[in-house]
């Protein structure tokens, strides 16, 4: 039978007014009632896959980052258990207090094995990957070249960096050649972009952003969280399907999204990871994730080599999918604005509002596709998130382009 957990209990009411130091809170809270904006969180039951039971309703999954449907798989699962029987399932503290453990060790091995590098760094997490990271390499009296779209942990690690920052236009390589030019001159420039925006499916131009770079003799920062695993004759991401390794100084990644479980990693040159290593607050001061964890995340690296089809079946299924909606819902398609080789599709639909209201039309039709609101998106952005997985039926995704027709119509 399969493993399941008891259901939460529920909350106590709250047994007293709020403190009048908090009183700020419930306005604030009335406010994103108002736009739109508050949040609701929802409980899930058992495990990620092609389908999800979200507060007791089971729907198709589009909802989810787990790109070859690995989060859910029982490999995985036996790896950490091992993991964590060899190892203990807490890590104790940071690595350079209690020490790293062999999990840990052999994860980081086989990420510099698969992007084809000297060495990697791991971390709790993609986001404190990314804020640890770009205050290491630069500082007051450097700059900093960001894309107007980047994730929120780059956007936060250029604040903690206290460099000088420039927000170029998203994918924009002439102003941004502009912008440094007018910049002048800085002890260090780093350029930092994702390759595949989450909330767009568009991709980072690479190539030219290997060129601005060597030009302005600048680092070239790349995080690969939704590429990885997708992208590449390896799996490794974009910056591997574009030939731009020796471009790219530093390579960020995710192993919470296309690899199944969890954590984020820095890739590079070895004296760039012994340095991170020294000077990445994320990564000195933070204790490791579980050793099984770690055991996991190698399990699902191997997997890339074992099971190349899962991403070539991926974007095999993102194009017939793409084809579909431009041949039969021309309304649907022109909000579609992501690049034709992504397996994130964003679905335009302007207002908060609008979005929550599609969403929910969606989930009474049985498909669980969130809606993404400022934010994580601009102004008047608001749209609906495709994600695309291996595991998804081509029939799945022949009911979600008719039922997205007739929901957008």
């Amino acid at each position: 039978m399969p493993c399941r957990l008891d259901p939460p209990p529920p909350l106590p009411q709250p047994a007293t007014a709020l403190p009048a130091a908090l009183g700020w809170i419930d306005s604030a809270l009335d406010r994103l009632d108002a736009d739109g904006l508050r949040r609701q969180i929802r409980i899930r039951s058992g495990r990620q896959g092609r389908e999800v039971e979200l507060d007791g309703r089971r729907l198709l999954n589009f909802g989810s980052n787990d790109y070859l449907g690995l989060a859910g798989d029982v490999r995985l699962t036996r790896a950490c258990s091992k993991g964590s029987c060899a190892e203990g399932f807490g890590a104790g503290a940071s690595p350079l207090v209690s020490g790293q453990s062999q999990a840990h060790r052999s994860l980081e091995r086989g990420i510099a094995t698969l992007l084809a590098v000297d060495a990697a760094l791991t971390f709790p997490s993609g986001f404190a990957a990314n804020a640890a990271t770009i205050p290491a390499v630069v500082g007051d009296g450097d700059l900093i070249a960001s894309d107007a779209r980047n994730h929120a942990s780059i956007i936060d690690g250029c604040r903690l960096s206290k460099a000088r920052l420039i927000v170029y236009p998203h994918r924009d390589v002439a102003a941004l050649e502009a912008r440094l030019t007018a910049a002048g001159p800085a002890r260090r420039i780093l350029i930092v972009t994702d390759s595949l925006f989450s909330m767009d499916g568009t991709i980072a131009p690479l190539a030219d952003l290997c060129d601005v770079a060597a030009r302005h003799a600048a680092m070239l920062m790349v995080d690969e969280a939704h590429a990885t695993g997708v992208f590449g004759e390896r799996g490794s991401g974009l910056v591997e399907a574009s030939g731009c390794s020796d471009g790219v100084h530093i390579r960020v990644g995710t192993l919470s999204k296309a690899l199944g479980t969890a954590g984020g990693f820095v890739a590079g040159h070895a004296s760039l990871v012994s340095w991170l290593a020294h000077a990445a607050r994320g990564w000195v001061f933070s204790t490791a994730h579980p050793p099984g964890v770690a055991a996991a995340a190698t399990r699902a690296v191997e997997l890339l080599a074992e099971e190349p089809f899962r991403r070539r079946e991926l974007l095999a299924k993102a194009a017939a999918f793409r084809e579909r909606i431009a041949t039969t819902g021309q309304a649907t398609h022109r909000r579609i604005a992501s690049d034709l080789t992504s397996q994130i599709l964003p679905v335009i639909v302007g207002e908060p509002g609008r979005a929550v209201a599609a969403a929910e039309r969606l989930l009474d039709a049985g498909f669980f596709v969130p809606a993404i609101r400022p934010p994580s998106v601009p102004d008047g952005a608001s749209l609906l998130r495709i994600s695309l997985a291996w595991h998804h039926t081509d029939d799945d995704l022949v009911r979600l382009a008719d039922t997205l027709q007739t929901v957008l119509a």
